[in-house]
C-alpha cells in the first residue's frame, strides 16, 4: 500500500477543510447542485470519451494507483542469480520449487518456461509480449485520470456559468448578487480541488509505478533469458547489475 498517496490525499483535504473553519462561513462551501454538475459531469464525459469496459475500470484504477506492489530490483536480481546457481548446479527442472514460492506471477510464468525446456527466442517472444500488454493497460488507465483530471475544472467552469445565468436573471434584487456570485464559483473550486488534489497527482503516481513495475518485468526477462542460455551466476550477476545504480552492485552475489 502506498501509504504516501492516501497521507497526501487526507492531508490535503484536511489543510482545505482547516482553512475553510479558520475562515469562517465553511458551510457556504457545501452546495449538492455544484457537487451534481461537477462529479456527475465529469464521470459522463468520461463515459463518452472512453468505452464502457474501461468506464467501469476506474476503481481498479485508483487501486492500482494506492495498492500497487512492487518488487525491489535488488530482491528481483538477488533472485535471478540464486536462480542461475539453482539451475546450474541441479538442472532447470529444480526451478519448480522455487514457482510455488513466488507470489509474482509474472516470474512464476518465466521460470515454469524454463522448466518446460522453452528455447531462449520464445521465452522472450511471449513474457515481451507481457509487458507490451501490461503498459498498453497502464497508458488506458492514466489516460482515464488525467482526463478526469481535466473534465473536473471544466464542469466547474460550466456549473460557474449556469450559477452566473441565474443570478443575472434576478437582478431586480441586488442584495442576493453577492449570495449568489458566491454559490456560482463554488462549482470551480470543487472541480480545481478534485483535478489538482486527486486525479492529476493520481495519473502521475499511476506513471511511475507503470514505469518501476516494467523495468522489474524487463529485469525478470533478461534474467530468465540468462538462464536459459545456461550462464553461470556471476555473468547473470553482472549482467543484471546494469539495472542498479554502481553503490549498489556489490550487495548482489549468489545465495543458495
Amino acid at each position: 500500500m502506498d501509504i504516501a498517496t492516501i497521507l497526501g490525499v487526507v492531508l490535503g483535504f484536511g489543510v482545505i477543510l482547516a482553512s475553510l473553519v479558520m475562515g469562517g462561513g465553511a458551510m457556504a462551501f457545501i452546495d449538492v447542485p455544484s457537487i451534481i454538475i461537477v462529479v456527475g459531469g465529469m464521470l459522463c464525459g468520461t463515459m463518452i470519451h472512453f468505452s464502457l469496459p474501461q468506464f467501469l475500470g476506474i476503481f481498479s484504477v485508483l487501486k492500482k494507483a494506492i495498492l500497487i506492489k512492487i518488487s525491489s530490483p535488488n530482491e528481483l536480481i538477488q533472485n535471478m542469480v540464486n536462480y542461475a546457481a539453482i539451475s546450474r548446479r541441479d538442472g532447470t527442472l529444480a526451478l519448480e520449487e522455487q514457482i510455488r514460492k513466488t507470489d509474482n506471477p509474472f516470474l512464476a510464468k518465466g521460470l515454469q518456461m524454463l522448466v518446460d525446456g522453452r528455447n531462449e527466442e520464445k521465452i522472450r517472444e511471449l513474457l515481451t509480449l507481457e509487458i507490451d500488454s501490461l503498459q498498453e493497460r497502464h497508458a488506458t488507465g492514466k489516460k482515464i485520470l488525467e482526463f478526469m483530471g481535466a473534465a473536473a475544472p471544466a464542469f466547474g467552469m460550466i456549473g460557474t456559468l449556469i450559477g452566473l445565468v441565474q443570478m443575472l436573471r434576478n437582478l431586480t434584487s441586488p442584495e442576493d448578487i453577492g449570495a449568489g456570485m458566491a454559490v456560482a464559483l463554488i462549482t470551480t473550486f470543487y472541480g480545481s480541488i478534485l483535478a489538482n488534489l486527486v486525479f492529476i497527482p493520481m495519473a502521475g503516481k499511476l506513471g511511475i509505478y507503470s514505469k518501476a513495475e516494467i523495468m522489474a518485468m524487463e529485469i525478470t526477462l533478461e534474467g530468465i533469458c540468462t538462464i536459459s542460455r545456461g550462464e553461470n551466476p556471476t555473468v547473470v550477476r553482472e549482467k543484471m547489475q546494469a539495472f542498479l545504480a554502481p553503490k549498489r552492485r556489490e550487495d548482489i552475489k549468489a545465495n543458495i
